[in-house]
């Protein structure tokens, strides 16, 4: 259980309802982001984010597989991520715990709901052989907002992966290569997130202050300005005009978070 000083809370309180941080951000304001793609040599695809202080690594392996049964025309995308115990004290070696499973199951909604990979366009041979996208996300720095780092570093893998061309030669997938193209890319999204503090609302939160929420708010957004996926987190409940509030806000965030890339 994570345990806040009491003196801690009440300071980091108290700023955010006289309008301040303790890094002297604006509530809506993010920290220095910074994007750095094809970091791993032996992926088709990779990149590094940097938000503040927190680091998020991503690995694109594509594999042919099976399509699932009611989508035979259809690649398919697979979410996994891996909280490494040197990125937080809190994190533990061993099976995923409640936490990754949470954030790559929101990650992969951004990506998947926003339609960003045309999944019709991995297909090989119809319900047989499709290209299968498996997504490795590795947190290094946890310092806040896990989130909007990892959907940003997933949607800039993605960006830079190249996959091999492939035929079908005597019903068997011959891959070529020498000669590769680009995953087709059918949108961009980003994730906004916000925590609850007293009464206000605060996007970009840091470690200290995710611990003293009383409420989180994931919005994901597409470049037009479509919500394409929502969650809710921490144990109190938000307000109609919280959620309004954050919504507007991440809407008018995104274009930003996206022109990183």
């Amino acid at each position: 259980m994570d345990i806040v000083p009491e003196i801690t809370r009440e300071s980091i309180t108290n700023l955010i309802i006289n309008d301040k941080r303790e890094d002297g951000r604006a509530l809506d304001e993010y920290r220095d982001i910074s994007i750095e793609t094809n970091v791993i040599s032996k992926a088709e695809g990779s990149a590094r984010v940097k938000l503040g202080g927190t680091q998020v690594i991503v690995g694109i392996k594509p594999q042919l597989g099976s399509p699932f049964p009611d989508t035979p025309d259809l690649g398919v995308l697979m979410t996994n991520c891996e909280m490494l115990p040197m990125a937080d004290p809190t994190f533990e070696p061993g099976p995923p715990s409640d936490d990754s499973i949470e954030l790559a199951r929101v990650v992969d909604r951004g990506i998947r709901e926003s339609e960003l990979v045309e999944l019709d366009k991995l297909c090989v041979e119809e319900g047989k052989h499709v290209w299968m996208l498996f997504i490795d996300l590795h947190i290094i720095d946890n310092c806040g907002n896990l989130f909007d780092a990892a959907e940003l570093a997933v949607m800039a893998a993605l960006k830079s992966t190249k996959l091999p061309t492939a035929s079908i030669v005597d019903d068997e997938v011959v891959l070529d290569e020498e000669n590769t193209f680009d995953l087709p890319i059918n949108n961009e999204v980003a994730m906004c997130t916000f925590v609850k503090i007293g009464e206000k609302m605060v996007i970009d939160p840091t470690l200290e202050e995710e611990r003293v929420a009383s409420a989180r708010l994931n919005v994901g957004v597409t470049r037009e300005g479509r919500i394409c996926a929502m969650q809710k987190g921490g144990k109190y409940p938000l307000t109609k005009d919280d959620i309004f509030s954050a919504v507007n806000t991440a809407i008018s965030k995104t274009k930003d978070l996206i022109e990183y890339l």
